[in-house]
């Protein structure tokens, strides 16, 4: 009655991202759901990461500066962006993170907004030292809850290939 087969043996299922070889550039990722920042996030991060900067921390010093309020923490957002990617595209399949670049904050994400995340592929190419491995360049764009682009980040991951980790498996 619940539209299974019920012949048909139960599976094991195990959540992980994509290989290198199950990508392809132009795939566009969009991570969901969302993370809606909060007044705690920034308060334990910013604290976390002894970044004492006022217009994290304090409110009434942030009222007297440009965007009248506190901004998150730019690296809670940088972190958020890439840990959103994780489950869809590098779960289980990142050997090493390689390096983060072009990194920007056009506009402000502030506590009560909603980040959303999508991921890119822009480049591919295998590694000429690692066999059974790939280095993917991707672009991570994050955008408040209106859609304005609050940071973009491009990412460089050497990611395993399918076949080889089947053989590495077994």
């Amino acid at each position: 009655m619940n539209g299974m087969d019920e012949s048909a043996a139960p599976r094991t299922v195990v959540q992980r991202g994509l290989h290198y070889d199950e990508l392809a550039v132009g795939d566009r990722f969009l991570h969901r759901p969302g993370r809606t920042a909060t007044e705690a996030d920034n308060m334990l991060f910013s604290s976390l990461t002894m970044n004492t900067q006022a217009l994290h921390l304090d409110a009434a010093y942030s009222e007297t500066q440009p965007f009248q309020q506190r901004l998150m923490n730019s690296m809670w957002t940088l972190a958020t962006m890439v840990g959103a990617s994780v489950a869809q595209i590098t779960q289980g399949t990142l050997v090493a993170q390689l390096g983060l670049s072009d990194v920007s904050f056009p506009a402000p994400l502030f506590h009560g907004d909603t980040l959303y995340t999508e991921t890119e592929i822009v480049d591919m190419r295998l590694s000429a030292s690692r066999p059974g491995q790939g280095i993917v360049t991707m672009t991570h764009t994050g955008r408040n809850q209106h859609g304005a682009v609050v940071a973009v980040a491009t990412r460089v991951a050497l990611m395993t290939c399918r076949e080889a980790a089947q053989e590495g498996s077994s």
